[in-house]
């Protein structure tokens, strides 16, 4: 059962829990393991940032560097955002809808927040720039923080862990007590178990089986499955067909707890995020 829970977003205090909120992903890239090259046009990926609202995201994720599993290459600051910033502030134009800046550069992250970004969603939980916390705590905006082991090109590399969600619960939880000494208070915080990162197919299942764990952080919880590898492997499928394997994935996080599902296809998500609410029955 999902409990509710707090945030300060846009300067207001929003309560997470009743329902589960869509976040649209929005990858202005030319290497992102399913969507690269899709948006290459400023122009282009405004539309398709309304058009995820339109279909129900409750917040858009636009992000200027692939995080993909092989072959991701780092990018300048400069070039991230040339590709984002435009974005945002076509969407910021265009619609009142919630913005996120997917990216771990500080440098980043202060261009999207001026471009009309209300959130970060730092894949590295605030770690690969040290200057990426006291942003945050000086802008009080909301920050997801995601589970990961290693730096930017050791991402996807599997670990061993005796207790995987029970370390994923420690590791955050050392990663929250480090934004607070740099000013993040815990209104600001989401947390994110790492779908896909630093876990290979079997551990990513283990974490969706386990997700609840998380609530004993007490902060909104961030699922990221969609098509992801450990849907193909599991279904023998390549990455444009694992939207029903994607479902299934969006379903169990739902009932195991998570506020916000970080997927790709944003119609259909919503509507199994929708009636996995239903069959869930509630908060506490």
């Amino acid at each position: 059962m999902r409990t509710r829970v707090s945030l300060r977003l846009r300067g207001r205090e929003v309560v997470l829990g009743e329902r589960t909120w869509i976040m649209g992903i929005l990858n202005v890239t030319p290497d992102s393991f399913s969507d690269g090259g899709s948006f290459r046009s400023a122009d282009a990926a405004v539309a398709q940032g309304l058009a995820l609202f339109e279909a129900g995201a409750d917040i858009v994720d636009v992000g200027g560097e692939s995080t993909r599993p092989t072959r991701a290459l780092r990018v300048s600051a400069t070039e991230e955002i040339g590709r984002t910033v435009p974005v945002l502030e076509g969407l910021r134009r265009s619609c009142a809808g919630y913005l996120s800046v997917d990216t771990t550069k500080a440098e980043v992250a202060k261009a999207g927040l001026d471009a009309g970004a209300d959130l970060v969603n730092d894949v590295s939980a605030l770690s690969f720039d040290p200057e990426m916390a006291p942003l945050v705590a000086r802008r009080q905006v909301p920050a997801v923080l995601m589970h990961v082991r290693g730096a930017f090109d050791e991402m996807h590399q599997p670990w061993c862990y005796t207790d995987l969600m029970g370390e994923v619960c420690e590791e955050l939880a050392a990663r929250i007590v480090s934004a607070k000494q740099a000013g993040v208070t815990s209104e600001q915080v989401i947390v994110d178990p790492g779908i896909g990162f630093s876990k290979d197919a079997s551990q990513s299942l283990e974490a969706i089986r386990r997700l609840g764990e998380l609530r004993r952080l007490g902060r909104p919880i961030l699922a990221g499955p969609s098509r992801k590898s450990f849907i193909g492997k599991v279904l023998e499928r390549p990455v444009d067909q694992r939207l029903l394997g994607t479902a299934a994935s969006v379903a169990a996080c739902v009932l195991a707890g998570a506020h916000i599902v970080r997927v790709h296809d944003v119609g259909a998500m919503a509507e199994v995020a929708r009636l996995s609410d239903a069959i869930a029955g509630g908060v506490r």
